[in-house]
């Protein structure tokens, strides 16, 4: 059974929450000073959405928007203000942030939170690396408004001033797990399924007879290599497998992988970026070919919402990055569960209050 734990509102639990939760607002300040003083423009994305995105595990909120003559239509609560700032880049915008609220669905952790504050910037024109940049300053702003001399979280420690070690997912694999990832990704971005399910039994990783290259990938991923990232220094995973990078253009010069990284910190994934794909065409693929497995795995699947796609046409070259701003605060107050760092967490289904 899950642990009980009592309304946030009793003010001797407000009373312990309250540093933490002041530490916050001095973060959220820090950094929309550093984006302002970098000429960006700080944005408002629209919440309600025709399409909640088309990754494969992402879980949207429905609702309905019912127009002047009655008639209900679907829309859903964003899970990212993604397509709506690449659609504010297509009209012009060369530098944006926000802190958007953002929902998903089927997840409730210590590191997950069904409504949660998304911190995304985009920079058109520039190279995603840029953003490796970008995540080194902020890290040292938060900690630096937290009053933290390092991230902790569940016995792991990062000093938040060094700069990130920046690491491939192919050097990843080798290093933690004793397996060549790309020997089994093909330049024209087929995957060899059994070649990767051989070298994780190998490794002693457990496949099941129905997992696809993916689920095989993710759970080498998690067990074997997740654990070792971001400690004592903040972690770029990068240059992901294309079939795993949704909204990202092709590395040049390496067709079999996608500009594409994550940041981790104390084993935490703080933010996930891409060079930004700009093909409509390839991604209405990739969109279409994430929700036939998201009806395979789920029995369902979100419309795509074609405004984007149309936008997408129109987009400069871009780079754009999500970071989990509650996670980050959580990591520089050395919070145990996200919960701890949110004025009103959402209650939960069925529990009442003492």
């Amino acid at each position: 059974m899950a642990e009980r734990r009592p309304p946030f509102w009793r003010p001797d639990i407000h009373a312990d929450r309250r540093p933490a939760l002041l530490a916050r607002n001095r973060i959220r300040r820090a950094l929309r000073h550093w984006f302002e003083a970098r000429d960006f423009i700080e944005v408002e994305a629209a919440i309600l959405q025709v399409s909640p995105g088309n990754e494969t595990h992402l879980h949207g909120f429905a609702t309905s928007l019912i127009d002047d003559a009655g008639l209900s239509h679907p829309y859903y609560l964003h899970t990212s203000p993604e397509f709506a700032a690449k659609k504010l880049l297509a009209a012009g915008e060369p530098r944006l942030f926000e802190f958007a609220r953002v929902f998903r669905n089927r997840e409730r952790t210590a590191l997950h939170h069904p409504e949660f504050t998304m911190l995304e910037w985009y920079r058109a024109g520039e190279s995603y690396t840029a953003l490796m940049q970008d995540c080194a300053a902020l890290l040292a702003e938060a900690a630096e408004a937290a009053g933290a001399s390092r991230l902790t979280w569940r016995g792991r420690s990062v000093d938040p001033f060094a700069q990130p070690e920046r690491l491939t997912l192919q050097e990843a694999f080798l290093r933690h797990a004793g397996i060549d990832l790309l020997r089994t990704v093909t330049a024209d971005h087929d995957v060899d399924r059994d070649g990767l399910a051989a070298d994780a039994v190998q490794a002693g990783i457990r496949v099941a007879a129905d997992d696809s290259w993916s689920d095989i990938f993710s759970r080498i991923l998690s067990e074997r290599i997740e654990p070792h990232l971001g400690q004592d220094r903040a972690t770029i995973l990068m240059e992901y497998p294309i079939s795993e990078a949704a909204l990202a253009r092709p590395k040049p010069g390496d067709p079999r992988v996608a500009e594409r990284f994550e940041l981790y910190a104390c084993g935490v994934e703080l933010a996930n970026a891409f060079g930004e794909l700009t093909d409509p065409a390839e991604q209405r693929r990739r969109f279409e070919a994430d929700m036939d497995e998201k009806a395979r795995i789920y029995g369902e699947r979100y419309p795509i919402d074609e405004d984007f796609l149309a936008a997408l046409a129109l987009m400069p070259q871009a780079c754009g990055i999500a970071l989990g701003f509650d996670r980050l605060v959580m990591l520089c107050t050395g919070a145990r569960r996200i919960d701890d760092v949110l004025w009103t967490p959402v209650a939960e289904p069925g529990r009442e209050p003492p």
